[in-house]
């Protein structure tokens, strides 16, 4: 599947952490051609995923507050729907 195009669960995610978490900037990357046959693949094309997000919430937060508050976000997406999320999260300012 071509990263460019969004398929249903790359939507998925992205409409919940924008609903969540309100960000200035999303980028949810299908990363699944290069598990393809690995474990966890399940051959829907959208398996692996990493998620780079820019939100206000994150501001004053540790790494780990903020992996938490995207997989709260995500609800039952992780280990159920999706295989894998890498997660990339920062606060406006923050490189």
């Amino acid at each position: 599947m071509d990263t460019k195009t969004k398929g249903p669960m790359a939507s998925e995610i992205e409409t919940r952490l924008i609903a969540a978490l309100a960000p200035a900037q999303i980028d949810v990357i299908n990363d699944s051609a290069k598990h393809s046959g690995h474990m966890g693949d399940d051959g829907s094309g959208e398996s692996h995923f990493t998620v780079v997000i820019e939100s206000a919430a994150f501001a004053g937060k540790s790494r780990l507050e903020r992996q938490r508050m995207v997989n709260s976000a995500l609800g039952d997406l992780p280990g159920q729907k999706v295989h894998a999320i890498a997660i990339r999260a920062k606060a406006p300012g923050e490189a």
